[in-house]
This record gives structure tokens, sequence and C-alpha cells, in this order.
């Protein structure tokens, strides 16, 4: 019996190690490790003679105490988490990250933000929240905060690429004395400036013996044009052909920044004029030479003495009344004296004594740049130092180029620039901007290293100004949170905050959301152009747009090329008009516009832009409803009469000019202020009803409100109509 019992006690501690094996392996299974048992496990409970003794037990045994090993090792390896109802919080943390911290959705943020001094109008899932004001949300949520470590961040070293050491040399300010032995001359830069429509194009044309002029858009110039003029003697010259319109001004600027000597282009007929002027002073900016040429002396009302007599004024003195600026006389589109105002040029360069080291790391700056269909980005650019060849790696701005090809002004291909010559360079990862100055590094390694230097400092400075602003709102917030305390002060905090809450609700459910759909009186432009300088001019232009309160005008994008889907999309997406300046709209655009109600609106002259700009700018204005007055009567006598039960006044009117018609709406004038405005319920002359009353009639008149008389009030008859309003927007010409 007592044998039977053991066999007995033995089979159960069997079947309990069986049992926790299959725990262990269950538990197993759970965690993703695959088991295949050797025997069903049906058999093993059924037949406990399969069961191996000793062995299962101690492998059951062990299993527990590495299950027991793994979970104490957890234990001690767990991170301590945070309290429950603990926030980590850390400086500069946007609306949404705050939210996400909290396990909050976003309008718990903004609905907690109504008891403080946040404007809600400008709150934004991004935007920054003040310490002060985490804290608070946190707390009003029934949370406790917790500061987070800050990592102190590395001062980021300065990676950025400059010239070669900089000192004054002639006018080039930047450019080191370099070893004589190593200096050679290089053609002076000549910048042609002047009014608009004083010749300047057509005196370069002649110079070389080309069209520029007929095929510029409008007969006048819109973008730099640089070009090599090789004279008769063997001397080369580059000139520049800069905008004398006045939205180019930033073109001309650039123009007399790379310059040696500046041609100044004076009508005979017209004399000094505005651009005149603007060009004077860009050329004693930049501290550049002039020589004056006084075009079309082949007209007969040319004065050229007029002209150097107004010039007097503006401290450009000729050679004959004492002064040191050359004056020749010419006729560009007749070619009088081209080779004197050439000959004068070149003897001013020689005293100049122009020369430049074409050794070592180029140095340049961009002129021009544009994005061309086949060759992709290309610029226009100045060498001023080292010698420009296939295969440099530049950079200019944030952008880098490993120069594929180099072009001349014709198109030609180029093996080499050196300084003084104008080059077209291809390979430019993304376009730079006109007036970058332009170096060569050592490697595309390097030029990535400058390219991301400047893009972090550029963030840095927009980041810092970005604070500025937020900070200035907040203060100007916290000036109106701290007036309307003072004058809740008299209430208790409970209805004080019941108060503030009240005030703001509406706030909340009106905080902007992604705008997809524009305001009617907003006009958003997409702008396109063919080179950067047309461009900017056009933003120059957009930049002195002051009617905000007539028509909101958004620049949605900008930038060179044709028209392209992507503006399209841009154009839908914000019920926009691209407006684009000598580019173009292949059919299919055009088509594709057509079907999305999208309008493309292409110019090739400036000035057409703006007048199409503030034309679609009144299309957008409210109609305004003018007032056209038809008839005047007076007030000679008032009496009453009576209507039903009701007493109703009447006025005993004379017309003294025009008519009065009872269609037409009526005001009452008393002592020169409009005291009433509407229609007549009643229009008699003697006892009948009338339509219309005529000049010196009399006429008896009721209002269409219970309104008392005065002897002496006027009566006026008008007629209201809409008329389209015009923007008052003027952008200088």
């Amino acid at each position: 019996m007592s044998r039977g019992l053991l066999l007995r006690f033995e089979n159960l501690l069997q079947l309990r190690g069986a049992c926790l094996q299959l725990h262990v392996l269950s538990s197993r299974n759970v965690c993703g490790a695959q088991w295949k048992p050797a025997h069903p496990v049906g058999s093993l409970l059924l037949q406990p003679q399969l069961w191996p003794k000793h062995r299962l037990t101690s492998a059951a045994l062990s299993q527990c105490r590495h299950l027991a090993t793994k979970e104490e090792t957890k234990k001690k390896k767990k991170k301590i988490p945070l309290t429950r109802g603990e926030v980590e919080i850390r400086q500069r943390m946007t609306v949404e990250e705050l939210a996400q911290a909290m396990g909050k959705d976003i309008d718990h943020v903004y609905e907690a933000l109504l008891y403080t001094d946040m404007n809600l109008n400008s709150l934004e899932p991004d935007s920054i929240l003040n310490e002060d004001h985490i804290k608070m949300i946190v707390q009003k949520s029934g949370m406790k905060y917790k500061s987070a470590k800050l990592k102190e961040e590395k001062e980021r070293k300065n990676t950025d690429a400059v010239k070669r050491q900089v000192v004054n040399c002639s006018f080039w300010l930047f450019l080191p004395p370099a070893d004589p032995a190593v200096l050679t001359p290089r053609p002076p830069v000549v910048t042609i400036l002047g009014h608009v429509d004083h010749g300047k194009t057509t005196l370069l044309d002649s110079l070389r013996k080309t069209q520029v002029a007929s095929m510029e858009a409008g007969g006048i110039t819109q973008h730099i044009g640089a070009f090599i003029v090789h004279m008769p003697s063997g001397e080369k010259i580059t000139f520049l052909d800069t905008p004398g319109h006045a939205a180019f001004s930033a073109m001309r600027a650039r123009g007399t920044n790379v310059t040696d000597i500046v041609i100044l282009v004076v009508a005979a007929e017209d004399g000094v004029m505005q651009q005149t002027i603007e060009s004077i002073q860009h050329a004693k900016n930049a501290g550049v030479p002039l020589i004056l040429a006084i075009n079309k002396c082949d007209k007969p009302e040319a004065d050229p003495e007029r002209v150097k007599k107004e010039l007097l004024a503006h401290d450009v003195v000729c050679e004959e009344f004492g002064g040191d600026v050359q004056a020749v006389n010419i006729s560009a589109l007749k070619g009088e004296n081209l080779m004197v105002l050439a000959e004068a040029t070149v003897a001013l360069a020689e005293m100049l004594e122009l020369k430049a080291d074409a050794t070592g790391l180029v140095e340049g700056t961009v002129i021009e740049s544009r994005k061309d269909k086949g060759k992709g980005p290309l610029t226009t650019a100045i060498i001023q130092r080292g010698t420009l060849r296939k295969g440099c790696v530049l950079v200019a701005g944030k952008t880098w180029a490993k120069v594929r090809f180099l072009f001349d002004e014709n198109g030609k291909a180029m093996d080499a620039a050196s300084p003084g010559i104008p080059v077209e360079i291809m390979g430019w990862k993304e376009s730079p901007s006109a007036g970058d100055e332009i170096l060569e590094v050592e490697s595309e390694q390097r030029a990535q290293e400058v390219v991301a230097w400047r893009t972090y400092v550029e963030q840095q400075e927009r980041m810092k100004k970005d604070l500025e602003v937020i900070e200035a709102k907040q203060k100007e917030h916290r000036v109106e949170y701290e007036k309307k305390q003072q004058e809740l002060a008299h209430l208790t905090w409970r209805q004080r905050k019941a108060a503030l809450y009240k005030a703001n609700k509406h706030l909340m459910f009106s905080r902007p959301k992604e705008k997809t759909e524009m305001d009617e009186n907003t006009l958003s432009l997409i702008v396109k152009g063919d080179v950067d300088g047309s461009v900017e001019a056009i933003l120059n232009i957009l930049d002195s747009y002051d009617c905000e309160d007539e028509c909101k005008l958004e620049i949605v994008y900008f930038g060179m090329g044709d028209i392209s889907e992507n503006d399209i999309s841009l154009a839908e997406a914000f019920n926009g008009v691209i407006f684009g300046f000598s580019v173009k709209a292949n059919e299919s655009i055009k088509k594709l516009a057509d079907k999305k109600g999208i309008k493309i609106k292409l110019h090739n002259i400036i000035y057409k832009l703006i007048e199409d700009l503030k034309d679609e700018l009144n299309s957008r204005l409210p109609p305004a409803v003018v007032e056209t007055t038809i008839g005047e009567a007076s007030v000679l006598d008032t009496f009453s009469v009576t209507v039903g039960k009701n007493r109703v006044p009447v006025a005993g009117c004379r017309v003294h000019k025009g008519l009065l018609d009872r269609k037409m709406k009526f005001k009452l004038i008393r002592n020169r202020d409009v005291i009433w405005k509407g229609c007549l319920s009643s229009l008699k002359h003697h006892k009948d009803d009338v339509q219309v009353i005529k000049t010196g009639m009399d006429c008896g008149l009721s209002l269409d409100k219970n309104l008392e008389f005065s002897i002496g009030d006027e009566i006026i008859c008008y007629e209201e109509k809409e008329v389209q309003q015009t923007t008052s927007w003027d952008p200088g010409f």
C-alpha cells in the first residue's frame, strides 16, 4: 500500500514538472520562439510511462530558475518611469509638442490658453510657447511638470569660404596686391548707364555692329547684357548694358559694383532725367570714374550745352568747365563720334592701369542668372581673379557648381575665362542670385561644407528675428492682458476667470486652420521670370504695395523658368493668378490652365505687367456706390394728416432743381446733416397722387418713417449706381 502511494506521489511530481514545462514553453511561444514537442501533448498526459523521470523534473526546474533570473535582470535594468501625471517639459516647445508630451489633443492646449494673454488668432500648431505658458498649461491640466535636461549645443565651426586677403586696390576694393610678376593687363569693364530710352542699347549696338536693340521687348533693355567689344586698335572692352527703367534700380547698382568705368548716356534733347540722377549716384557710391556721352546730337532740338550745365547741379563737371569728366557728343543711331568715345574709354583705362592676377583660385561676381530648359541653371559672371576652366568647383550664395561648360555672349563654347571677361557658366545645382560673389574651392566636399554653413547661418539669423517678433507680440499682448485684468480687478478670482473664458471662448473656434481657400479680397500671385534680376525687379515693385486695406496681395511663389504644371497647381490651391515676365507657357499648360480656370498673364515689358496687375487688383475690389443727385426741393411748410388711426407728418415743398421721382431714393438734410435716407410713402400735386414733380412745381410728400419736418429742410432725390473701384497703389511709374 505504501509502495502504491509512493508511485502515485511520484506520478504527481512528474505531472507537476510537465505542467511547469508547458507553462514555460507556452510563454516562450508568446514571445515568438518556436517549439515542437517530441510527442503529442495528449499522449504525454495519457501515458505516464512516456514521461522521462528526473530529466523532465530537472529541466522544468532549470527553466523556472532561468525565467526567474531574466525577470530579476529586467527589473534591475528597467528605467524608473515618470510618475503618473508628470510631464517632461523643455524650453521652446511648440503647441503640438506640448500636447504630445501631455498625451492630449491640440484643442486641450488651446482651451488652457484661453485663460492667458496669448493671442489665439496668431497661434498655430508649430507656434513656440514660452516657459511660463508651458508650466501654466500643465498645471491647469492637473499634472506636474519636470524639466528635461538640456543638451549643450557645441559651437559650430565656421567653414565658410572667403576671398584672399582684402585690401584697397583701385576700385576693386576686395583684390589684394599680388606679385607684380603674375599681374597681367585685363580688359576694362565698362557699364553704360542712363535714363530709359536715351539710347544706351543703340550705342552698344553700334559699337558691336549688331542689332541688340531690335531684339529687346518694347525697345528697352530689361536685364543686364555683358559683351566684349573688339576695338580697331586691338584693345578689348567688356561692356555691361543695364536697364534704364525705374523698376531696375537694383540691376544698375550691381552693374556699377563690378565696373571700372561708367559711360553716362544723356539724350541731348531731354537733358537730365530721374534715372540719370540715380545713375550718377550709383557711380559715386561705387567710386567709379565717369565719361559723359551726350546722345542724339543729330536732332534739331539737341542742346548739348544745356545738358552739361544741368549736370553741374549733380557734381558732374566736364573738362571745359574745369572738371575731370570727358564729354563726347555722339549720335548712336548714325554712328557719329563713336570712335572718339571708344578712344576716350581706352585712354581712361590706360590711366587706371588695370591689371589682375590670373593665377590661383577664381573670384568673380554673378551678373545675372537664369534657367534654361536644356542646360539647367546658367549664370552670367565677370571673372575678377584667377582663370576659370571646366571642372572648377565654385560656390555662390547657398549653391555650388562643378563647371561643365563655359559660353561667351554669342553662345559659343569657351575653354577658359580670364579676369575682365564675361562668361556664361553651366553646371550649377541651383540658380544663385544676381550679385552673389563667386569663389572657387578645392573640392565638391568643401563646396558642400560652405553651402551647409551658409544655410545654417541664415537659419540662425531667421530664428533670431522670429524670436524678436514673437517677444514683441507677447509683450504687446501682455500689456492688453494686464489692462483687462485691471478692468476686472473688482471681481473675485472665480468671476474673473469666468469672464476671461467667456470673452475668449469664441477665439478657440475661430483659430487659424490650414488656408485652402483665400478671401475674395485677396490676390494671390505666382511670379515667374526669365532671369533672377527680372524677378527681383518685380518683387521690389510689389514691396511698395501699401493698400492692404483695399485688397491683400500675397506672393505664393516666385522663381525662374517657363510656366509649369506645378505653378498651375499652386494657383489652383490658392485661387491665384500667374504672372510671367519674358517666359512662355506651352499649349498643354495653357489647356490645363483653361480647364482649371487659372489666369496666366504673360508680358515682355515690365510696365505693361504692372498695369495688368493693377487691373487684376481693381477687379478684386468691391464696387463703390455712387450717389447721383436727380432733384432738390425745399420744405416751405409743414402739416399733418390722419390716415386711419395714425397721424402722418407731411411737408409742403417746392422743387428748385431737377425733379423728384417717387421711384428713386430720398434723403432729408437739416443744418447740413443727413438725418434720414429712404423712400417716399406718398407724393402729391394738389390732391392728386403723382409719379414725378418737375422744377418750379409745388408738392406734398410724406416719408416711409414717422419723422417731423422743419421749415427750411432740404429734400434730395438721388439715384445709387455701382462703380468699379480702382486701387490707390502707385508703383512709382
